[in-house]
């Protein structure tokens, strides 16, 4: 008997040590960052994502992380913005890791006055990390003529190889209680895929789901950094993976044509990684996005796609 639960044991350790491995190249010179959606509601989930979050730091320096709304849940006041972001990230904050917010359903438009969330006062914006990559924060909530006209024109601009936003409605989703955002799709969509953006960082689901490319463009949900809705992630012909049974964030790094990612729950367990190339430019097409992108075959640490509810 003994013998059997040594045997048993020298097989989990490794798999568990495995699971806590960094799946990135972690390249000189590379773009790195980190996701987070769904973040502001304080409790164990997000004490337990932002504790993994610093820890991964020491393995993957990443500079700055992208948050894809609902920030803070309930009341906004003074004290609300510490208890429920600068005090559970205020490792991340000492360490000069700099973030990026985009408003959600909850968030009121004050947020955009709140330094630590670079907003400068805009509900949309972009901002270059480094030559070649550009990240547009677009507001979900309210995607009016005005902000069309302005997303069209940065985008037209921007001169990027990487053209990634980041915003709270998901455009396409396999979610039992929200599902796909029909209408924000409606008008986002044939901006993004006129001027070849690449990839596309979303929330407002309480899980994590990585999206079949669709039109060229790979699409993320991250909406569990702090909330979690158990058995809402219906598998669907549009999910490669997804998992709604851990809180979770996403680490990733854009290095040369490739894009790395790697979801990470909040006990730092790796439950999904792999990359996405740049096709490089193509004709402009209704149906697909000048700049696609396509998935790499990098093997997931964990079998594909939840399982069928």
């Amino acid at each position: 008997m003994r013998r059997a639960f040594i045997v048993t044991l020298a097989f989990v350790l490794p798999l568990a040590a495995a699971a806590q491995e960094l799946r990135l190249p972690n390249k000189d010179g590379s773009v790195k960052f980190a996701v987070i959606g769904d973040s502001g509601e304080p409790g164990t989930g997000q004490t337990a994502v932002a504790r993994q979050m610093h820890t991964w730091l020491s393995k993957y320096p990443y500079k700055f992380v992208l948050m894809t709304g609902d920030n803070l849940y309930g009341s906004e006041r003074a004290r609300d913005y510490e208890r429920k972001f600068s005090i559970p990230f205020k490792a991340l904050l000492d360490a000069g890791v700099q973030f990026y917010a985009s408003l959600g359903n909850h968030d009121d438009d004050g947020q955009t006055q709140y330094k630590a969330f670079n907003m400068n006062g805009q509900k949309y914006y972009t901002f270059k990390p480094q030559n070649g990559v550009r990240f547009f924060a677009i507001d979900s909530n309210y995607v009016d003529q005005k902000q069309l006209q302005w997303l069209d024109k940065e985008l037209a601009a921007s001169g990027s190889d990487w053209k990634i936003v980041f915003f709270h409605h998901p455009l396409y989703s396999s979610g039992a209680t929200h599902g796909s955002a029909d209408l924000q799709r409606e008008l986002l969509e044939p901006v993004l895929i006129k001027h070849g953006v690449n990839v596309a960082f979303m929330g407002h689901e309480h899980f994590y789901e990585r999206i079949k490319p669709q039109k060229g463009v790979a699409y993320f949900i991250i909406g569990s950094s702090s909330k979690l809705r158990k058995g809402d992630l219906r598998k669907s012909p549009l999910t490669v993976y997804g998992n709604d049974s851990a809180y979770a964030f996403l680490l990733v790094e854009i290095a040369g044509d490739e894009l790395f990612f790697q979801a990470i729950n909040d006990k730092g367990q790796t439950i999904d990684a792999g990359s996405v190339r740049r096709a490089g430019d193509v004709k402009p097409s209704p149906g697909g996005t000048t700049q696609p992108v396509v998935p790499q075959a990098k093997p997931s640490p964990v079998q594909p796609g939840p399982r069928k509810k």
